[in-house]
């Protein structure tokens, strides 16, 4: 009998509470979800439903105020800050909207930078990010600083960061948001090919183009999970043409 595969990401019954005031706000209220090697992931949902707080507690930024979060395997409430921040850089890769790219450092310093912070080889490191320049397209530009790309090779320098650790899952926060629509298609073209190579992506969107790209769309309403649906699911409900 084939084993269970262990989930890279686990929630189990989270719940995240905020008070503002005399209020408390639910921002997220009993999810519990499962992320396998190779999924990926789309979250939708309005404003307030829960999508960046959901996103902050995947990448370790913020703690549940109930349930459990396992991350590899490891329950994140029982980690020091310490153990959390290190889990943070070594185990998940961040892609942001606005790139977070370090105006002083070129593109290579910008990639291998989560490495050098680690304190590991230095030349490791360099070799490391070389690799990843060259496979985001930017192997001619490796000198360059962030003001002098475009937003799309500056997203494709923040892709290559969030790859250089080999980490469990990259989370994106709207990759695409500060993008034209054909360097949105470059992007997404690239996010797509790390996942059929195995990387987990779980990424956070509004727009319904790049939100058909991922395998699963889980949307969000009011702190809990309305629906998971499957990107065959999805297309058939857009009235959109659905591969065999």
């Amino acid at each position: 009998m084939a084993m269970a595969m262990e989930a890279v990401a686990e929630l189990i019954d989270v719940r995240k509470y905020y008070q503002m005031g005399t209020q408390t706000v639910r921002a997220l209220n009993g999810v519990s979800l499962s992320f396998q090697q190779g999924d990926y992931y789309a979250i939708m949902g309005p404003s307030g439903s829960g999508k960046s707080t959901l996103l902050n507690l995947l990448g370790c930024l913020d703690r549940p105020s109930g349930g459990r979060y396992l991350l590899g395997g490891i329950d994140v409430a029982t980690l020091s800050d310490n153990a959390l921040s290190d889990t943070r850089s070594r185990r998940l890769g961040f892609v942001f909207q606005s790139f977070n790219l370090i105006a002083q450092l070129t593109v290579i310093e910008n990639i291998e930078l989560p490495l050098v912070y680690q304190g590991g080889s230095t030349s490791q490191a360099r070799h490391r990010a070389y690799e990843l320049a060259a496979m985001v397209g930017l192997e001619t530009r490796t000198d360059h600083r962030p003001a002098q790309l475009s937003g799309g090779q500056q997203q494709r320098v923040a892709i290559a960061r969030a790859m250089i650790n080999d980490p469990l899952v990259i989370l994106a926060d709207e990759p695409t948001g500060n993008l034209d629509s054909a360097t949105q298609g470059e992007i997404m073209d690239l996010l797509d090919s790390l996942n059929q190579a195995g990387t987990t992506i779980i990424l956070v969107t509004h727009e319904d183009d790049i939100a058909h790209r991922a395998r699963h769309v889980l949307n969000l309403a009011d702190g809990r999970i309305v629906n998971i649906e499957t990107a065959a699911e999805r297309r058939r409900r857009f009235g959109l043409e659905v591969e065999a």
